[in-house]
């Protein structure tokens, strides 16, 4: 169930503080074979400097209900007992199921909540109900989240009273997040969205969804917990003073997102981009209903030659000493073959409040891909480097992480202040782990510099970011490049959209021993910024280099 996928121009750069084309193919990716350990490496003398880039496709899937992740559908084709019927005033109607509808009726007042067997693992889930057009006028639709007769949360529409709103039960005692006039005709959909705290109700008539009410759990009910969350299941519900209400379908499970940025091209410890059969794996912070604490973080992969995207993992995160279940997001996902490990990096934006944030980690046997399914994991602190920092730090964010010439190498932004932040790069010892680090440098004359990423041109490795808006006007708008010594020695020649867009360069190796340079990045373009807020960015942008190179930057990975 999705909202739809948009293609739009480039807008004009309009940055805000964070509190106040066509489609491209080409040559396959390389297969690796039996001789490729003779294939043409990549010139010596390559920089980034060698290469131009221009936009070739904006996109912004957007999704209610996580594509790849529905956990309920049901057409109402026939009748079952599937779902527990609940009665918060005793009274269910007549529920007839079947033929692709759910009819529930009665010649007085009847209250049917429908408790389905699924669940998510994670705050982070989406119920949307359709709405047939037969059936009384006054009778009220709901989708949500149900416990039991006297626990849940829903969005609900009010056909007697023309509104939709949020309504939370809790022990028997109802409450009213919020409610919105709305003029709507059936059939429509009824969407129900929860992204950590933030709950939102969507209407469908027939255009897409819109949001039309916002409200938030905190203090009422905590659904990050999992030991109440598990109690939850998707669920529905139908009340009417008398006549029928009429449904004709249901579909659930875990959010989708309103917008993708941070992208971070999952890949080995040695930075070989993990491409498979054309797929580049990256991640994404899939926006929320909200600012960044409702985001999340999934993998996705991204068709090398046609920029088709698709989502393949979900990921969510416990810290140490915390019970809730969070969207970490922003970060970097590593292959560390030599130490039979997946190495998991990002940052603590799940539960921000303006306090602090910082790089958490956690390590996964390889059996154990992170790039398929859902996964609620444990992680801890990465200490990077403070003391010799150029100034006390507020927060560290954006990890990314390689192995050059046997030491750990990694990038991260410092915070003096939200948000007031610039580039910064750790590495370990000679044989070291990522975990024991020491500074080699900081950019610390920027003031809005992020999203660090470490690529090979060449022989040659650099450290590139993004200026944001905030920047000083000489350099605003620009992608830095840092030698490992973290001194500027140039700028990236690429189109800079909106917000601060990281410079996440795609090496792809092509079957004629040449390389195609991909550039994938997004903006700040928000969905809806009027009720939810700032947060919900952005779309997604690939450029491309105006000339493959000759030569294979990575070899193409085997197995």
């Amino acid at each position: 169930m999705d909202l739809g996928t948009t293609t739009t121009p480039t807008p004009a750069l309009d940055r805000r503080t964070m509190f106040k084309a066509a489609g491209l193919t080409g040559l396959a990716v390389a297969a690796p074979a039996a001789g490729a350990v003779g294939a043409l490496s990549a010139p010596r003398d390559l920089d980034p400097f060698d290469l131009d880039f221009e936009v070739v496709r904006r996109q912004r899937p957007v999704d209610l209900v996580a594509r790849g992740f529905v956990q309920l559908r049901d057409r109402f084709e026939r009748g079952h007992e599937t779902y527990e019927r609940l009665s918060p005033t005793g009274s269910r109607g007549r529920i007839q199921f079947g033929g692709g509808h759910l009819r529930v009726s009665g010649t007085s007042p009847f209250f049917t909540l429908f408790r389905s067997q699924t669940r998510q693992r994670s705050p982070y889930a989406a119920v949307v109900v359709d709405v047939a057009a037969r059936g009384t006028s006054r009778g009220t639709v709901m989708s949500g989240l149900i416990k039991d007769a006297d626990n849940y949360v829903v969005a609900r529409y009010d056909g007697n009273a023309a509104t939709v709103g949020l309504e939370v039960s809790v022990g028997g005692t109802v409450q009213t997040l919020g409610t919105a006039a709305v003029d709507v005709q059936k059939p429509f959909r009824l969407g129900f969205g929860l992204t950590s705290t933030t709950v939102v109700a969507f209407i469908d008539d027939g255009s897409g969804f819109r949001p039309l009410v916002k409200g938030n759990l905190s203090g009422i009910l905590d659904l990050r917990r999992p030991a109440n969350l598990a109690q939850y299941r998707n669920g529905f519900g139908v009340r009417a003073p008398s006549g029928a209400v009429v449904l004709d379908g249901v579909v659930a499970g875990y959010f989708g997102q309103l917008g993708l940025r941070d992208p971070h091209l999952v890949t080995r410890a040695d930075g070989t981009p993990y491409i498979k059969d054309n797929l580049a794996y990256l991640t994404f912070t899939q926006a929320g209903l909200g600012f960044f604490e409702t985001a999340h973080w999934g993998v996705w992969t991204m068709d090398v030659r046609t920029f088709e995207l698709k989502q393949v993992a979900n990921l969510f995160f416990q810290r140490d000493g915390n019970r809730t279940v969070l969207g970490d997001h922003a970060g970097h996902i590593v292959l560390d073959e030599a130490n039979d490990r997946w190495i998991i990096a990002n940052s603590t934006w799940g539960d921000f409040s303006g306090e602090s944030v910082q790089v958490n980690y956690v390590t996964l046997p390889k059996r154990r891909s992170p790039l398929r399914g859902v996964h609620v994991l444990r992680t801890r602190r990465l200490p990077l480097p403070l003391a010799q920092l150029p100034s006390a730090a507020v927060g560290q964010w954006d990890p990314h992480l390689v192995r050059i010439r046997r030491r750990w190498y990694v990038g991260f932004v410092n915070a003096r202040e939200f948000f007031n932040f610039y580039p910064a790069l750790a590495r370990s010892k000679a044989g070291g782990d990522f975990t024991d680090l020491q500074l080699v440098g900081a950019d610390a004359a920027k003031v809005e510099t992020e999203g660090p990423v470490l690529q090979k041109f060449g022989d040659r490795w650099y450290v590139m970011a993004s200026n944001g808006d905030a920047s000083p006007a000489a350099i605003r708008g620009q992608y830095p490049v840092y030698n490992l010594a973290m001194k500027q020695v140039g700028r990236l020649d690429a189109p800079h959209p909106t917000n601060i867009p990281w410079p996440m360069v795609i090496p792809v190796p092509l079957r004629d021993n040449r390389t195609r340079w991909l550039l994938v990045t997004f903006n700040g373009t928000q969905l809806d910024e009027d009720l939810l807020g700032y947060g919900t960015h952005g779309d997604l942008i690939v450029m491309r280099a105006e000339r493959d190179t000759r030569g294979h930057q990575f070899p193409p990975l085997r197995g």
